[in-house]
């Protein structure tokens, strides 16, 4: 299949399991959980029809496995501006994750340290490659370094979503280490 087309279906799909179910007329369960047949039938209605083998590729090649599904039901991983409970457990974190973001962002993050912006949590990264190829997304990436293993001791929470990605409600200044 087109690469193009797969990527545009990804797109879509997380603008409407992550952020705007309303608009194509769907609505997700409290996990985040949709029918499949449910979203296929709105896509096809609002314009996008999306054949039962395009979603399949588009889960199964995503090399980020934002999308996961399960009883004929789909939804995105993480990185929900919709109120979901994912109902991730609690998990123990390496001794480090990190975070990729741009020059232009550190001195709000200096100062307020990283905060979840529109999401619902902060998202961390296992290995300081991954956190590049995000950070990369929104110019030259810089990568922080963040002490999980001491926020861990101070008593904050970690989650692991089904793709890798590690959640944290914030990263306080004090537990992030900056470059330079």
């Amino acid at each position: 299949m087109d690469e193009r087309r797969l990527v545009k279906i990804s797109k879509y799909l997380a603008r409407h399991l992550r952020h705007q179910p309303e608009r194509i007329g769907i609505e997700l369960d409290e996990r985040g959980w949709v029918e499949i047949d449910v979203l296929l039938s709105a896509a096809a209605a609002h314009g996008f029809p999306i054949s039962r083998d395009e979603l399949e590729q588009v889960v199964a090649a995503n090399d980020k496995r934002r999308y996961a599904v399960e009883d004929g039901m789909i939804r995105a991983s993480q990185g929900h501006s919709v109120a979901v409970d994912l109902d991730l457990p609690v998990t123990e974190p390496p001794a480090f994750l990190y975070h990729g973001t741009v020059a232009g962002n550190l001195a709000a993050i200096r100062a307020e340290g990283l905060r979840p912006m529109s999401r619902h949590h902060v998202h961390l990264s296992p290995d300081r490659e991954t956190a590049a190829r995000v950070g990369a997304r929104r110019g030259r990436p810089v990568v922080l370094a963040v002490d999980a293993g001491a926020m861990r001791a101070a008593g904050h929470v970690f989650r692991l979503s089904a793709n890798g990605v590690w959640l944290a409600d914030h990263v306080p200044p004090s537990f992030i280490r900056f470059p330079g």
